[in-house]
């Protein structure tokens, strides 16, 4: 039987039933649920706390050799809502990423986009098409899709950091392409700063003219350092005069979105603060950088600390307040539904 077979009393409709499930079509007359008010979604929200993420994390690196047999050593966050999917919402992979010291995660590449932003700790560099990023704490790390990346711990210490991946919607567009990089050693040598910051991390307004071609549909700029990030934020509070900063990292010289599939931003809710309510269409991971409060995520609260992930779903409700001075660091899809038109976001009482 091609696909499901409904039933009726009626002799000729349940003759027609049975025709329609042979030819592999289904009657929408019975069909429930397609179109629903609101959207009906399968993940639910949730909180890894960054504890047990570290714990777990030099679990792994005691036991799970990083080799070409696995590649990396990572810890994928799964959403209880999604059947078992490892998953953090539907359209993101989330993970925290573990290195130890001295140890090389070889390089590959991937269609799927992929980001680190890193919690705590500095030393390892990932190398993005050749280019060496350094990553230290409350930096962005950009891999684009399709581009060789490898990370090095020249260090005594292990590191680890989060990573948030576009795979659910390219695996859902039958899209994911994967390969393995050259198996020689790769250059070692790390400038002290990227090509990628050497050409477009200048500072606000500031462009080369006559660099190199700007790739496209995504950043030409691939680290966005936190003494920058922590500039901006510090000033949105001072220009406002308020109690909560939010900025969106962008492409230095186009503006817009620094991947086609991945939003990031961040945001600063002073000590004693709580931000209105928020919702919008689709996914969200979050992480919580400096400081503790509250996550509240529909009907749920979290008290959250430096590097917990919460999963905050499409159209799920959730604010923030601050016991301590919160940074917390989020993806979302929101490029991909705004390029479609899906889009929506209500903000404070409409909330």
């Amino acid at each position: 039987m091609a696909t499901t077979r409904f039933e009726a009393k009626d002799p000729e409709l349940d003759v027609l039933y049975q025709q329609l499930s042979e030819g592999g079509l289904q009657p929408l007359w019975e069909l429930k649920g397609l179109l629903t008010p609101e959207p009906a979604v399968r993940g639910v929200p949730h909180r890894w706390p960054g504890k047990e993420l570290r714990e777990l994390g030099a679990r792994a690196g005691d036991l799970v050799p990083v080799d070409r047999g696995g590649d990396r050593r990572v810890l994928a966050c799964c959403n209880p809502g999604l059947g078992g999917a490892p998953y953090a919402v539907s359209t993101l992979w989330a993970a925290v990423q573990f290195l130890n010291g001295h140890e090389v995660a070889p390089a590959h590449r991937h269609t799927p986009a992929a980001l680190r932003f890193i919690i705590e700790g500095s030393g390892v560099f990932t190398l993005v098409d050749g280019d060496p990023l350094h990553m230290g704490t409350g930096d962005l790390i950009l891999t684009p899709s399709w581009t060789f990346h490898e990370h090095h711990n020249p260090t005594d210490q292990p590191m680890i950091w989060m990573d948030v991946l576009d795979l659910p919607v390219v695996a859902a567009l039958d899209a994911v392409f994967f390969e393995e990089g050259p198996s020689e050693a790769a250059d070692t040598s790390v400038a002290d700063r990227s090509a990628s910051e050497r050409w477009y991390g200048a500072g606000p307004g500031l462009a080369p003219v006559g660099g190199p071609p700007l790739p496209p549909h995504r950043s030409p700029l691939l680290a966005y350092r936190w003494a920058d990030t922590d500039r901006a934020l510090t000033a949105q509070l001072q220009a406002t005069g308020t109690a909560h900063a939010r900025i969106r990292y962008t492409d230095p010289v186009r503006g817009g979105d620094v991947m086609p599939t991945m939003r990031c931003e961040i945001e600063r809710v002073r000590t004693g603060a709580r931000t209105g309510t928020a919702r919008q269409t689709g996914g969200r991971v979050a992480t919580v950088l400096h400081g503790n409060g509250r996550l509240r995520v529909g009907d749920q609260t979290y008290d959250v600390e430096p590097g917990d992930i919460v999963a905050i779903p499409s159209w799920t409700p959730w604010s923030i307040e601050a016991d301590r001075e919160i940074d917390l660091f989020s993806t979302s899809d929101a490029p991909v539904l705004e390029a479609l038109g899906l889009y929506r976001e209500l903000l404070g009482a409409d909330a």
